[in-house]
This record gives structure tokens, sequence and C-alpha cells, in this order.
């Protein structure tokens, strides 16, 4: 239970003596953080929410609320501010006992027996495409919320929806096949590039080319009736994409399943038979759509989602909903998590409705939940979206190697004693951890300007002040020389300020995490582990470590402290060192 549950657990069991039998709920209530220590630690304005409820000032009820509220370990002092701002502090010795017995796990995917399962969708690369600055947000966020919910210990299915069947498959097989025969009969080896360019001449063909527009069709055809040589070629293909985003997977640390569009190929008609069948469907000039309540296009007119076309072909639309069913049915998820840019959420509003219209939401007692997880646009220095000098848009492999250069000169002008491997090991680390703090630290529905001189900087929201922090504090304990069994065991002392403020924060760590699980913004961690960084500083500052007959009590709250950085690191999808 987080501190600010308990508070409210003794506020709740206060408010029901003080005014019962009146029709009060638990969600009136709302404890938050202190905005300034001279408020106390927490803080409730309830009190104001109450008033027209209670038909009372909220000054009123703040102090009969809080003459019932029980004696208690945990809250020292309440005082009432205000028309009635209810300010919290609490008992020093409760927090150094609850932070005494906080445990710090690493259970990354080994949920227990019965975990819901959370099923999240993202990254999403397309095959006979290079990946681009555009996936860098769905990976890594999708990645840091797998990562945060596998800690809070449940089953986390990480999918990769590949683009990975359709016209463009047909167009690719027939150009190759006329084209590049080399390639399919196995004498010739390719990489990605030459795709990218083989699929751009493929569409100049199907565009300007008749006959080659209706050949490349029938070989769309030929695919999904399984033909033997159309497989072969689109197998070919997809090995040589994921030959390409696999080296960015294992650049980023991200683990994940592929399952592309081709998986649910089998499932579309049925699917589509069971929509029909439950009356949600409506022929439009052939295609088979369905119209929900609310959604309409820019001339105010009814909006379809067209779940088959009027040839008898599939799309999105028939994928996604495939998609939702098979993973509430068959992969039992209790909520699925989709990672998008921020334009695709109206097409994620209607899969959603027609999911609940459907009745695929209920599964046996329970509810799933569906969450579309939006975020906007990497933006250059222009304010425009991010692209390279040239104009085009930014290869995400380039733009990882950059980061790591960027790094590495960095280093070597701050002149570290580090050897050669180090120095090369550090500029690594470094790099992808910035590119990777410095998405996760800007709220993900708002855009935000790429900047390798801003993310590498060794001072402010950045990942190199935080892994100075956890640096400094490894430094700290090999200068001090004392067997980690002693420090470890003795009694922790929260006797200054900056001490019960560090710990207070320590004590905060998996309430933040709770909070992420629910509104599913990790800049809340980002936030939460500058903080924290910052708190240890000023505890560095005012408390001497060394030397002193606190030392080993002080070493203790240093490596709580380290183990938090170092977890809500890795949590973030960032690397840490022990020598900077």
């Amino acid at each position: 239970m987080s501190l600010s549950q308990a508070i409210t657990d003794l506020l709740w069991d206060a408010l029901q003596r003080a005014f019962s039998p009146a029709p009060l709920t638990r969600d009136c209530l709302e404890v938050t953080l202190s905005t300034q220590v001279q408020f106390g630690h927490y803080q409730c304005n309830s009190a104001m929410r109450l008033a027209k409820v209670l038909n009372q000032s909220p000054r009123n009820i703040a102090e009969r609320w809080l003459n019932a509220l029980a004696e208690n370990a945990l809250i020292a002092k309440v005082e009432i501010a205000g028309p009635g701002f209810i300010n919290i502090w609490l008992h020093t010795d409760a927090v150094t006992a609850l932070l005494t017995m906080m445990t710090i796990g690493d259970h990354f995917g080994s949920p227990t027996a019965n975990a819901p399962r959370i099923v999240i969708d993202f990254s999403s690369p397309n095959i006979a495409k290079q990946m681009h600055v555009g996936h860098l947000r769905s990976t890594i966020i999708g990645d840091c919320l797998a990562r945060i919910f596998e800690h809070l210990n449940f089953d986390v299915l990480r999918l990769n929806h590949i683009g990975d069947w359709g016209t463009a498959f047909g167009m690719l097989i027939a150009y190759l096949k006329q084209h590049q025969p080399e390639v399919l009969n196995g004498q010739q080896h390719t990489d990605l590039s030459h795709l990218v360019s083989w699929y751009r001449a493929a569409k100049k063909c199907f565009d300007e080319d008749s006959d080659f527009k209706q050949i490349a069709q029938q070989e769309v055809v030929a695919l999904q009736r399984g033909d033997p040589s159309s497989l072969h070629a689109w197998a070919i293909i997809c090995a040589i994409s994921k030959e390409n985003y696999q080296e960015i997977y294992t650049l980023l640390d991200i683990r994940v399943t592929d399952r592309g569009e081709s998986f649910y190929n089998p499932l579309l008609a049925d699917t589509v038979s069971d929509l029909t069948a439950k009356g949600l469907v409506t022929l439009s000039d052939g295609a088979k759509c369905i119209f929900l309540d609310g959604f309409s296009n820019r001339d105010g007119e009814p909006l379809p989602l067209m779940i088959q076309k009027s040839d008898g072909g599939y799309n999105y639309a028939s994928t996604d909903m495939a998609a939702v069913k098979h993973r509430i049915e068959v992969e039992h998820a209790t909520r699925i998590l989709y990672l998008t840019d921020v334009g695709q959420a109206q097409h994620f509003a209607m899969i959603f409705k027609t999911a609940e219209l459907a009745g695929y939401l209920q599964r046996d007692d329970i509810t799933v939940r569906l969450d579309h997880v939006p975020f906007g646009l990497v933006l250059g220095p222009d304010g425009k979206k991010f692209k390279t000098r040239s104009g085009e848009t930014e290869a995400l492999i380039d733009l990882i190697h950059a980061a790591i250069h960027e790094a590495d000169r960095l280093l070597q002008e701050r002149g570290l004693d580090l050897s050669a491997e180090e120095l090369h090991h550090t500029a690594h680390v470094l790099g992808i951890n910035a590119i990777k703090y410095a998405d996760l630290s800007n709220n993900r529905i708002h855009d935000y300007t790429f900047s390798y001189e801003r993310m590498l900087r060794f001072d402010g929201n950045t990942a190199a002040f935080l892994m100075y922090a956890y640096v400094r504090i490894n430094s700290l304990k090999r200068r001090a020389n004392i067997d980690s069994g002693l420090y470890l065991a003795a009694p922790l002392q929260l006797l200054q300020p900056a001490e019960l403020e560090l710990g207070l924060h320590l004590l905060r760590f998996e309430e933040v995490l709770q909070q992420i699980s629910r509104d599913l913004l990790p800049n809340r961690l980002c936030e939460y582990l500058f903080n924290l960084a910052e708190k240890f500083n000023a505890f560095f500052r005012d408390c001497r470590v060394e030397g002193v007959s606190e030392q080993n009590a002080r070493l203790h709250l240093c490596d709580i402290t380290a183990r938090i950085l170092k977890t809500g690191m890795e949590l973030l999808g960032l690397k840490v060192i022990d020598k900077m």
C-alpha cells in the first residue's frame, strides 16, 4: 500500500465517523503531495468538494472531520489552512519504519500464477520499409510500459503488430519475380536498402502500368490462398526486413513477439461473419461497414468502419477487429494497450466501440479494458516533423548510431579517466539512454523537439544526470570501504530535514508506478527519478556521510537510493553503469 493510500484510508474512516449516515463515497477523497514543504508532506482539499453534499462550509467540514481522526502511528500532525485545506505531516518514526521494510524487486517477466494478462501492441514496423524516427516513440514507450507492468507482477504479452500483408506485398513480389529473380531463387543475397528501393520501383510500376497492376493484384490473391511460390517470396521479404528491425531491437534492448497482420488473416472471414450475425454490419456500395453513433466525417455524414471491401478484400479494420477478438478469447487478455500516433485515435475509438457492441469485452466475470495510448510527433530544430538535412525521414538505425557517436565525442571532451574499451561502452550506454530518456521524459501526448545537445547534457532532467547520481553513490560506497552487510544492518536515522525528504521520496516509488499503470504516462517516472537525484544531491550536500557517527545509517540510505535509481532506470529501459 502506498503512503497516499494509507492516508486516504485513515481520512475515509474519520469522514464516515464524522458525517455518517451522509451519502458519501470514497472517490470524493483526493490526497496529493504537498506543493511546498511548509504545507506538510501531503494535502487533502476534499472539504471544498464536500461542501455542497454536506451543506456546510469547507472549514467547518474540515474541523469536524479532523476531530474524528483516530490517533495513529502514521500521521504526526494535521492542520487546517485557509477556507478548509488540510495539511498533513507524517511521523518520522513511521517513515523510518516503512523505509526499513521497503523491498525493491526486479521480478521482470516472472508473474505469479493467475496474474492478470496485459497485451501491449507496440512498435509495429512495416515489412520492406526502414524503421524511422516515427517508430521510436511507439517502441520506447511500449517497452517502458511493459517493464512497469512486469514489475507490478502482471503477465505481459508484448506484441509486435507488423505490417506484413496486403497489396504492398503483391506489388513487391510481382516486381521481384520480374526484375530480381536471383533474390527469390537464393542466388543473390540482399539487404533492406535494396528492398526499399525495389518497393519504390514496384509502387511506380503499380501506379503507371495497368498490366503490372493487374499482375500485382493477382499476386495478392495468390498469397492469400497460400500459393507456394508467392509464400516463398513473401518469406524472403519478411526475413530481410526482420534482420534490420531486429538489429534495432537488440541495440535498444527491446523484447517483443512478432504477431503480424498475416497471423490474423485466417481469422478475418469468421470475424466478419460474426459481426454480421450480430446485426452490426450494413452494406454500403457493396462494402460491409459498421456505422456507429457519434462518428462522422468532416461533412457531418456518418463515418463507416469498413471491415470488408466491395471486392471481398480485407483492410486494417478487419485485422484489428480479428486481433481484438483473438487477444481476448485466445490470449485471455484483461487489458489491451495500443501504442500508435495520435492520428489513429478515431480509428481505435471505432474499433473499441465495435468490440463493445459485439460483446467481445465481456469474458467470464470481467470486462476487458482497451486503451489507445497515443503519442505526438518527434520534431526537428525547425519545429517541423523530424527529417534529415536532405528532407528524407530519418532512419532509426542512423539516429541511434549518431547518438552513440555524439556521446563518444562528449565523453572524450570531458577527459574522463576511462580506458578505450570503457569509453566505448559508456558512450554506447549514454547515447542510447539519452534517446530513450529524452522521449520518455516528455508527456507522450505532446510533440517534442529532438536535440542531441540537450539530451546528452549532464545537468537538468536527462539520463546522464540520473546516471551520474547513481555512479556517485557507488563511488561513495567504494570510498567508505565498508562491508555492505555492516551498513545495511545499521538502523536508518532520518534526523536531518534532507534525510527525511529523501526517505519520504523513496517511499513514493511504488505509488508513482501504480499511477502510471492507470494513466500510462511514463514521464511521471522520469520526473520522480529526476527529483530523487536532486533530493540525493541535497542530502549529500547537507549530511556528511564519511567519517561521522551516522556513517553506516547514511550509507544504508544511500544504498536504498541507488537501488531505486537502478530499478527506476531499468523500468525506463535504460542501462546502468557503475563508473563514469
